[in-house]
């Protein structure tokens, strides 16, 4: 049936396979380079991210999504519906404007507040996924993972961190990490262009160069939003660790011991610190 084929003849049948042939793989091969091209933009633009993120948020279940105006007390009921980007939201903009951002930190230690045994310095920002953000006075941000997760995670096994100029979205992948088994991925509280890696010794993660003319903060815990979140996030915990066998139950007070992922056992460290992290 091909040219090539010992004995063949251009015989008005054989045209036709050959054409018929040719056209299939002309149309499926232009369906893949269309689907590579796709590919190659969706990853460029972040759409994957957000794709993903829509994916993993969906499957949150409805008690890890309680609007933050619900966790302040300003609404008895709101759940939220935007994947936590207050800045796409309406109705956020509906309720009395938040305190604007901290400013770049200072020389000296800024004032910190102790929920539960939890610092939250005032100059930092927090995302759900238990990142923080503090803006420099260069114009950059630091992220870092906040006293929460850190307690919670303990000093990981590995971490994959992205090289400098990487860019970073909202939700997307900020990093990951692994403990034992479980390899979970930190959510990016910022928009923006990585410009230097930092680690467990410098006490904070990454340097962010924000997109745009500077930091929307909008989608961002702050001040009085911090202490009823870091409870609600305490009552989320608990509620993991009881259903089903780990042994664990939180000290007195409410707040996890240190490296609470050591103590997890393996079969159950990656459903916890997934869902925890927002990565269910």
């Amino acid at each position: 049936m091909f040219p090539w084929v010992y004995d063949f003849r251009w015989e008005p049948t054989h045209l036709i396979f050959l054409s018929l042939f040719f056209a299939v793989l002309l149309t499926l091969v232009s369906l893949l380079m269309l689907t590579v091209t796709r590919t190659v933009r969706a990853l460029r633009q972040g759409t994957a991210e957000a794709i993903r993120w829509a994916e993993d948020f969906h499957d949150l279940p409805d008690s890890s999504k309680a609007c933050r105006h619900e966790l302040t007390g300003e609404v008895a009921r709101r759940t939220c519906a935007r994947g936590f980007d207050c800045r796409a939201c309406e109705g956020h903009a509906t309720f009395p404007s938040a305190p604007a951002a901290p400013s770049p930190a200072a020389v000296g230690d800024p004032p910190t507040a102790d929920i539960l045994g939890f610092h939250t310095p005032a100059d930092r920002l927090y995302h759900r996924g238990h990142t923080y953000v503090q803006p420099e006075a260069d114009g950059t941000v630091t992220v870092g993972l906040d006293a929460f997760a850190s307690r919670l995670i303990g000093r990981p096994d590995e971490i994959f961190l992205p090289p400098p100029g990487s860019q970073l979205t909202v939700n997307g992948t900020a990093w990951r990490l692994r403990k034992g088994t479980a390899e979970v991925r930190i959510l990016s509280p910022v928009d923006g262009e990585v410009t230097e890696q930092g680690g467990d010794p410098l006490g904070w993660v990454l340097r962010v160069r924000p997109a745009g003319e500077s930091l929307d903060s909008r989608h961002l815990l702050r001040d009085g939003e911090i202490r009823p979140w870091v409870l609600r996030e305490l009552e989320r915990l608990e509620g993991l660790l009881s259903r089903g066998p780990t042994g664990i139950s939180l000290a007195d007070g409410g707040a996890p011991i240190e490296d609470l992922a050591s103590a997890i056992p393996e079969a159950r460290r990656d459903e916890i610190l997934g869902e925890m992290l927002l990565e269910p």
